[in-house]
């Protein structure tokens, strides 16, 4: 049996704001390539090496600005179809993106998956669609596969596609945005489908997974579609996501119970501000030109260890933190279900969006982090009972007290 190294235990008090425990990344603008996979990343070293070669990008050459000077956002005011997950975390996205661009003038529609009578639809951010009603903007329901008979025959000059995962689901959407005569198709796929990397972080142009579901759907809309943008996310908070990120580190912190933290904490992860997803998202509309062709990793510009994560929930909290590192094999838990991050480094770049859009990002985890849990109290999450078995679990092998 593999033996389980001593925990490494971390006390915090936050009672004023420190430097955030977060890594700037690359500010160049030239990505690298890299030609092949990477098993796991170490902890106990992380070492980024810039290749020689810079990294073949999917820009768009007829797009680059390099060279030529300061292109302006369209004044033109369109009419945004927003096809909106009823799950996971990426509905937060479409509810951002409708509230932005409506208050930039533009004309939203937002289809959400499914029934409204639904028990789903009484969760954020579903249960704050008069936001969007009250600002001027629309909301319907339906199935994807029918989208013209959920927006009952009306037209758009921009379609968002904010649901599907794989073609089949994303093909309905397509074909139906490209006969009603849609100008401009955005699709919001997912940084998870690059391949691992030694040379993060992961930039457009990198190398991703020939199975994973999301490429067939990039491909197609690519084909489909002349004036098309694809969004690579990755984590992400703000207001009315409805996934626990943050919480997760609140759940256990106000409760005064070790955070339990697989591998060293040192691996690096992209957690952004959902305003930063929607405000490059509305570039791409107000700069369809530029925009065409090209691939975006919708993300901010800083990484964040996960113990760093754990440091900055706790001082968002005004509480000390502790923290239990842990290997998952050797206790016999299964790290995805167990923690809500990934067990490596995992971390993306947005340089396509800064070079070719001028988006800058405004995500400051510590301060966003004091929004989300005053969000957190407000709600009564900080006093409602909870049942932690897996960290029990965990905590047993290191004989670690927890609070109960």
């Amino acid at each position: 049996m593999a033996t389980l190294a001593a925990p490494s235990i971390f006390f915090t008090t936050s009672s004023t704001p420190q430097p955030s425990p977060r890594l700037p990344l690359s500010s160049s603008s030239s990505p690298f390539f890299s030609s092949s996979p990477s098993p796991f990343l170490s902890c106990h070293s992380l070492h980024i090496s810039q290749p020689l070669i810079p990294r073949s990008t999917n820009f768009n050459s007829g797009n680059n600005q390099f060279g030529f000077g300061i292109v302006k956002a369209s004044t033109e005011k369109k009419k945004v179809l927003i096809v909106n997950t009823d799950s996971g975390g990426h509905a937060v996205i479409g509810f951002h993106f409708a509230k932005e661009l409506l208050g930039s003038g533009h004309e939203v529609t937002i289809m959400t998956v499914g029934d409204e009578n639904s028990d789903k639809m009484k969760k954020p951010p579903f249960n704050r669609f008069s936001e969007i009603v009250g600002a001027g903007g629309k909301t319907v329901w339906g199935d994807p596969a029918e989208v013209g008979k959920a927006v009952a025959g009306a037209t758009f000059d921009v379609v968002l596609e904010n649901n599907g995962k794989d073609l089949d689901t994303v093909k309905p959407v397509v074909d139906w945005a490209t006969s009603s005569g849609a100008e401009q198709f955005l699709y919001i796929s997912s940084a998870g489908i690059y391949k691992p990397t030694d040379e993060p972080p992961h930039v457009e142009g990198d190398l991703v997974k020939g199975d994973a579901s999301h490429v067939g759907a990039e491909k197609y809309i690519a084909e489909i579609f002349s004036s098309w943008a694809i969004f690579r996310p990755q984590y992400m908070i703000g207001s009315g996501n409805n996934k626990d990120c943050e919480e997760w580190f609140f759940d256990r912190i106000v409760r005064d119970r070790p955070v339990p933290i697989p591998g060293c904490g040192m691996q690096l992860t992209n957690i952004s501000h959902v305003r930063d997803l929607s405000s490059m998202l509305t570039l791409a509309v107000e700069k369809p030109t530029l925009a065409s062709g090209n691939i975006f990793n919708c993300v901010s510009d800083r990484a964040v260890t996960l113990n760093g994560m754990a440091k900055l929930c706790a001082q968002a909290a005004g509480c000390p933190v502790n923290i239990v590192h842990y290997d998952p094999k050797a206790v016999g838990v299964d790290a995805r279900k167990a923690f809500p991050f990934r067990n490596m480094h995992f971390y993306a770049e947005p340089r396509a969006a800064k070079d070719i859009l001028g988006w800058r990002g405004t995500t400051n985890l510590a301060e966003d982090l004091k929004e989300r849990f005053e969000e957190y109290v407000k709600i009564g999450r900080d006093k409602k009972q909870m049942q932690f078995e897996t960290d029990d679990k965990i905590l047993e092998s290191f004989k670690v007290p927890a609070a109960v």
